[in-house]
């Protein structure tokens, strides 16, 4: 009575365990053999291992890269990214001149949208 009494204590262990070693046992027995997997899938496979071998081949094969050609192909691209120093900066702006224009923008601006906003409402209005 005793160990009956403490296996009652984990059923709920011991049942979930049966259940998962059922369930794993059944998918063991449903799912294909290694070899099937293997037939289905070997041109894949064989695709796979021919592109590999090809790309050894090809760096063994290839010339070694020289460092003075390396350095000039990227200069272009460093001229376009950080030009030259002896470039002359662009003159500068009249701060008087670029202070009426944005003052101007912001006018516009705070018009055009109290406009809207007045059309917006009316809209709402007559929707009433």
């Amino acid at each position: 009575m005793d160990i009956q009494e403490k296996v009652m204590k984990f059923k709920v262990p011991i049942l979930f365990g049966t259940i998962l070693t059922t369930f794993i046992l059944f998918l063991v027995y449903l799912a294909p053999s290694f070899l099937e997997v293997i037939k289905y899938f070997w041109p894949l496979l064989v695709s796979t291992a021919l592109f590999l071998v090809t790309i050894v081949v090809f760096g063994r094969i290839s010339p070694p890269h020289m460092e003075a050609s390396a350095e000039k192909a990227g200069e272009g691209i460093l001229d376009y990214v950080a030009p030259p120093e002896n470039i002359e900066p662009p003159p500068p702006v009249d701060d008087e001149k670029e202070t009426e224009t944005e003052t101007e923008a912001e006018a516009e601006a705070s018009t055009s949208t109290s406009a809207t906003g007045k059309a917006k409402a009316a809209q709402n209005n007559d929707e009433y």
